[in-house]
């Protein structure tokens, strides 16, 4: 007999059944950010809370939508992926923060993911190295055309998907510190455009899932740029709204494949 863990009714980490959430799915990392995105939902309501997993179900033109916070990182963004697909999502968007990477890139600009670097480990415990962590370009077209309809500034390229957020911004008082120098400069040089922790992840575990996965994420710091004087409640705005216009673009898109 199989394990009762994977036939619940409701998914053991985030505790949803099936009907629970629509086809289409936000995935921010913070919890606390999830009724902040609901917001832009028609008729939200708070569906389920357990440990990192928040989830809010509402429509967008009359289709149900729905957003999950996925935690920080690989491990619990695989089981939210892994879980919200047993139970009807077939879309995810990433929504998230991230560090530019390239000159050019200012804080507030928004980075549209068509790919991530496997720099972390979970995706190994999936598919060997050499498989390529890749958004599906339906969602990254959506994601760049609702980024170009809001007139935000956005940058679209390759992200670096890591485990250690302090192994990244502190390199220098780590005992690897060489290595993580050099392995940035060649992210850089190869032109990765912002570091981030969950875009591998989601996209390997989608691939695997047969289901449909991008990311926009927010630049929130650069090396390269200082940083404006704008609220960081209005970068998130922009964040979100690009996310909610896209998944406008492919329920749309959706219902001229499906007639």
């Amino acid at each position: 007999m199989a394990h009762t863990l994977f036939n619940d009714e409701y998914k053991y980490h985030i505790k949803l059944k099936q009907g629970d959430v629509g086809r289409y799915v936000l995935l921010p990392g913070d919890p606390g950010r999830c009724e902040v995105i609901a917001r832009w939902f028609d008729n939200p309501v708070k569906i389920a809370q357990n440990r990192e997993y928040v989830t809010y179900t509402g429509t967008l033109l009359g289709e149900k939508v729905s957003v999950t916070s996925t935690g920080i990182g690989g491990p619990s963004t695989a089981i939210a992926v892994e879980e919200l697909a047993m139970v009807g999502a077939e879309t995810f968007i990433r929504v998230g923060t991230s560090g530019a990477l390239q000159p050019g890139i200012g804080v507030g600009d928004l980075a549209i993911v068509t790919a991530a670097i496997r720099d972390e480990g979970t995706t190994r415990q999936y598919m060997p190295i050499e498989f390529p962590a890749v958004a599906n370009i339906d969602v990254t077209l959506a994601l760049r055309a609702a980024a170009e309809k809001l007139r935000f500034t956005s940058h679209l390229g390759v992200s670096q998907s890591k485990d250690s957020f302090y192994g990244e911004v502190e390199p220098g008082r780590q005992p690897l510190a060489e290595q993580l120098n050099a392995r940035r400069k060649a992210w850089i040089a190869g032109g990765a455009v912002c570091s981030e922790m969950e875009a591998a992840t989601l996209f390997v575990v989608s691939s695997i899932l047969h289901r449909r996965a991008g990311g926009v994420m927010l630049i929130v710091n650069s090396p390269f740029a200082e940083g404006g004087n704008e609220p960081h409640h209005q970068m998130l705005d922009r964040l979100i709204s690009t996310g909610i216009e896209a998944i406008k673009l492919l329920i749309e898109q959706d219902r001229v494949v499906r007639c």
